[in-house]
Parts: C-alpha cells; sequence; structure tokens
C-alpha cells in the first residue's frame, strides 16, 4: 500500500513538471499574444511596474509618519565611578566661596518605559501626504508610457518578422518557377529548338535568386531576434508568428481621423502635468514653513537605583517618572532663506508650464506629420496592389508566349524579375502602412486603450 501510494505522488509530480515544462515552452504567437509576453517579461516594462510598487509603499511609508509614533526603551548602567557634584562648602561649615566634592547617586541603575509622540500640526507633513500621492500618479502614467513603447516596437517588430518570412516565401516561389523554366529550356537546348545562350540566361537568375535566399534566411533569422530581445524572449528558442498579412489589408482612416485629439492620453503629458501638481505641492510646502509646527508628546517610565546589582529582584522597590507635554514651534525670521526657496519654486511650476505648452505644440506637429505619413503609406500601398496584379499578367503573358513559341525565354525573365520586385514592394508598403499606422495612434495617444 505505502509503495501505491509513493507512485502515486510520484506520477503526480511528474505529471505536475511535465505539464509547466510544456507551459513554459510556448512559442507561437499571435501579435497580441506576442505583446502581453513582452508586458510579463520586458525589463523596462517591469522596472516601470516595480516603481509604481514602490511609490504606493513610499505614500504608505509617509502616511505612517503622521501616525502616532509609540517606542519603548529599557537601561542599566553601572557606574564604575559615580559622578561627582560640586556644592558650597558653607553648607557644610566650610569657608565661603568654596566647594565640597560630593557624590550622589547609586552604583547601579536602570530603567524601562515607554514614548508616545503625535503630530497635531505641521505644514510639510500634510503638503507632503499630498505630494506621495501624485508621486503614485506619476509613476502610474511613467507604466503607461512603457507600456505604449512596449506595444508599438513589439508591433514593428513582429510584422517585420513576418514581412521577412513572406519576402522569403516570394523568393522560393519565383525559385521553383525560374527552375521549372530552366529544366524545360535544357530539353529545348537538348532537342535544338534554342541556344545555349538563352539557357544560360536563365541559369544565371536561377543562380543569383538562390544566393538572394541565403541572405533573406539571414535577415528572417535577425528579425525574429530583435523581436524576441523587444519581448523579453529566449534568444536561443524557436518561435513561430502565427498572425498573417492579410492581402486585402484595408484601414478606415476617416474614422481614425476623426476621433477627437486628447493630449492627456499622451503618456508624456499626462506625466508633465503629474510634475506640474508636484510642483505646485512644492510651492505650498515652502510657503507652509512660515507656520508654526505642534507636536505633543508623552513618557512613562519606572526607575531603580542599587548599590548592589539586584535589578531583577522584585521585593525592591521602582520608581515611577511620567510625563506629558507638546512642543511649539514657531519660526520668526530666517534671513530671507524661505522667501527665495518660495521664489525658486514659483519659477520651477513656471517652467513646467512652459514645458506643457510646448509639449501640446510639439503633439499638435507630431499628429499632423503622422497623418501625412498615414495617409502617403495608405496610397503608396494601393498603388503597389495595382503594379503587382499589373506585373503578374505581364509575366503570365510572357509565360505563355514562350510556351507556345511565340515569346523568348528572355522576356520570361524579365517579367519574372519585375513580378518579383512588385510583389517584395508590395510587401514593403504593407509594412510602411503598419508602421504608420501605429505612429499614427501613438501620436494620438489611442494605440493603447
Amino acid at each position: 500500500m505505502k509503495f501505491k501510494t509513493l507512485l502515486f505522488f510520484t506520477a503526480l509530480v511528474f505529471t505536475g513538471r511535465v505539464f509547466a515544462q510544456e507551459k513554459e515552452q510556448k512559442t507561437a504567437f499571435t501579435l497580441q499574444e506576442a505583446i502581453d509576453y513582452a508586458l510579463a517579461h520586458n525589463q523596462n516594462y517591469l522596472n516601470a511596474a516595480l516603481d509604481v510598487k514602490s511609490a504606493e509603499y513610499r505614500n504608505k511609508e509617509f502616511v505612517g509618519i503622521g501616525l502616532p509614533q509609540i517606542s519603548a526603551s529599557a537601561d542599566v548602567k553601572d557606574y564604575l565611578s559615580i559622578p561627582t557634584s560640586l556644592i558650597p562648602a558653607e553648607f557644610f561649615g566650610g569657608a565661603p566661596g568654596t566647594f565640597m566634592p560630593v557624590k550622589f547617586g547609586t552604583k547601579y541603575n536602570a530603567s524601562y518605559g515607554i514614548s508616545v509622540s503625535q503630530i497635531l500640526f505641521n505644514s510639510d507633513y500634510f503638503v507632503g501626504l499630498d505630494a506621495a500621492k501624485e508621486l503614485v500618479l506619476l509613476s502610474e502614467k511613467n507604466l503607461q508610457r512603457n507600456k505604449v513603447e512596449t506595444h508599438a516596437i513589439v508591433t514593428k517588430a513582429y510584422y517585420s518578422a513576418i514581412i521577412s518570412k513572406e519576402r522569403l516565401q516570394i523568393i522560393d516561389a519565383n525559385i521553383e518557377r525560374i527552375k521549372k523554366l530552366l529544366d524545360d529550356s535544357k530539353a529545348l537546348n537538348a532537342a535544338g529548338f534554342i541556344e545555349k545562350l538563352d539557357v544560360d540566361r536563365i541559369e544565371l537568375t536561377y543562380n543569383n535568386l538562390l544566393a538572394e535566399k541565403d541572405k533573406l534566411e539571414r535577415i528572417v533569422g535577425l528579425a525574429e531576434t530583435l523581436l524576441k530581445y523587444q519581448m523579453g524572449y529566449d534568444l536561443s528558442s524557436p518561435i513561430t508568428l502565427t498572425d498573417i498579412i492579410k492581402p486585402d489589408l484595408m484601414i478606415d482612416i476617416q474614422s481614425l481621423e476623426q476621433e477627437k485629439l486628447n493630449y492627456e492620453a499622451r503618456p508624456e503629458y499626462a506625466m508633465l502635468q503629474s510634475q506640474r501638481n508636484i510642483n505646485a505641492i512644492e510651492l505650498r510646502s515652502k510657503r507652509g514653513q512660515y507656520l508654526p509646527t505642534l507636536v505633543a508628546y508623552g513618557s512613562f517610565q519606572n526607575q531603580a537605583q542599587r548599590t548592589t546589582f539586584d535589578i531583577f529582584d522584585i521585593d525592591q522597590p521602582w520608581f515611577k517618572i511620567g510625563l506629558i507635554g507638546a512642543t511649539l514651534n514657531v519660526p520668526i525670521f530666517s534671513g530671507g532663506s524661505k522667501h527665495y526657496r518660495v521664489q525658486q519654486s514659483k519659477l520651477s511650476l513656471q517652467k513646467t508650464g512652459n514645458s506643457l505648452d510646448y509639449l501640446q505644440r510639439s503633439i499638435d506637429v507630431e499628429v499632423t506629420n503622422s497623418s501625412i505619413q498615414f495617409k502617403n503609406a495608405f496610397v503608396a500601398l494601393e498603388t503597389q496592389r495595382k503594379n503587382k496584379e499589373l506585373a503578374k499578367s505581364i509575366y503570365d503573358a510572357s509565360k505563355v508566349k514562350f510556351e507556345t513559341g511565340v515569346g523568348s525565354n528572355l522576356d520570361v525573365i524579365y517579367a519574372q524579375a519585375a513580378y518579383r520586385e512588385a510583389e517584395i514592394n508590395f510587401l514593403s508598403a504593407v509594412y510602411d502602412l503598419i508602421v504608420a499606422q501605429v505612429d499614427y495612434l501613438k501620436a494620438k495617444g489611442t494605440l493603447v486603450k
């Protein structure tokens, strides 16, 4: 029975490990899955998330300063030499103006007690509470900024890898077509219908395509490596991208442009607003330095004095000491330093306001520029789509003419090269449109909602 139980738990642990390994070995990603993976593994984003948590802890730390501060203490002293005090000698019949050394106290002293303090009024503390909360908001906005940046770079890297693979497929298809044409041409040459020169031209094209494929395979590997890096994915592990480029890719530009521009949707703008709020809080803090501070406190102690070390003898007396009080501190004159600190804070607030105005104008320019690039990319895509269709039509016609004996293989080679270039140009236009859309949505602050 014990052996069966052990076998059961062993199998359970083994199964759990296998399941965990399978879960960790995820290699196929859609774009959204790649973005989600990056948000869970990208170091910059993770550090920004940690900054949020750190700011929350700082806020709680500052709140704790305003709560009652309670501390306990214990102290034991062994006077190797009891302190000496001087008292007028005339108290003991001595000459006036002279002093007599006298030792007061006992060799052993002990005390234990508890003390409490509470801030009743301190403008720095209450203003600091607002600053700590604003710092949390600032770190959250910085996290959002990192999220947008991660979304953008992963999207571009993801489609760059997909486009590279699509180009590789185009090269493979062209190699297959040229290989068939080369085989057919060799047969025709052997039969005496075409010259050896025609065969050599096709073979040269075929060899060039093989070289281009070899180069493109390295480019695909580089694109995938860049994507893995941006995702925080293991660079040595394989990765599969499951999203595809739709041939009929269409984007409704007008509906995107109709979305009203909201500056606060831009993380950079929202962060600068938080900075302005922090500057305003700092100004309040500097002005609050003119106000008084009030702190209440209390203390209770038990004290023992012994000539022998019997501190822990419960039959010996302990003497109570207790007090409560309050400290009021009223600033009167600081040589003008407070005034000039206030002026510096005012200037910092004005500078942040100027930076907000400048950033707003910069966003306007960025949105306008990205909108133009977006429209140009869309027009270019439609142009390249038509060019690809036209090049295919020319290639098909040239191939038919060659196969029926009314055209040359040179026409087929030229048509095939033009078709390949048109396909690659179309893919480049697709990528340019995707990048332009990402940049436009990022400029408007709507890339991540």
